[in-house]
């Protein structure tokens, strides 16, 4: 089995530590938000929600994880299309492969930038302190690599279902290791 370079990287904000994942995209910025916040395009890549985003909550459920995924309550922090979406879980969430174990709040956030015919997606996720943070970026950084790169092809119109996760698994020391 091949491993998948992770690209995740630490950063620090107002006192927080991020895990930052960035991806470029040949589309315009309106297409890669779409594909980002259109719940029929999401589901190709990651997932689908439903909702009013201007009440300031969604429900969110990732399909690509299978069919018995429970939805999830989400708080929107920011919704400025097509350049910034910021995301809270109101419940604390599982960050272990099998969804036992450790628990935190999930925030998250995506900005997008066009640049002469080139739109940059950041995305953030602000980690728990301590080694908390360090176990949740090494649970869920290989985790945002591959669905990052499963939305690189679904925008591309790539195959999706030639992205393995299985390439993405081990990454979960490197996280450990940057992190730590």
């Amino acid at each position: 089995m091949s491993t998948t370079l992770m690209t995740g990287r630490p950063e620090e904000r107002d006192g927080r530590t991020l895990l930052v994942i960035e991806r470029e995209f040949r589309a315009p910025v309106d297409d890669v938000w779409a594909a980002c916040t259109d719940p029929a395009r999401m589901e190709r890549w990651i997932g689908t929600w439903s909702g009013d985003p201007g009440a300031g909550s969604v429900t969110f459920r990732m399909t690509a994880e299978g069919d018995d995924v429970p939805a999830e309550e989400m708080d929107v922090l920011a919704c400025e299309p097509p350049h910034r979406f910021a995301v809270r879980s109101r419940e604390p969430q599982p960050f272990s492969e099998d969804g036992s174990g450790e628990r935190a709040v999930w925030e998250m956030e995506l900005e997008l930038e066009e640049t002469g015919g080139v739109t940059s997606l950041r995305f953030v996720q602000v980690l728990a302190p301590g080694s908390t943070g360090v176990d949740m970026a090494a649970s869920t950084g290989p985790g945002w690599d591959y669905y990052l790169d499963r939305l690189v092809a679904a925008v591309s119109g790539d195959d999706i279902a030639a992205i393995d996760w299985e390439a993405y698994a081990p990454g979960s020391s490197h996280y450990r290791q940057l992190f730590g």
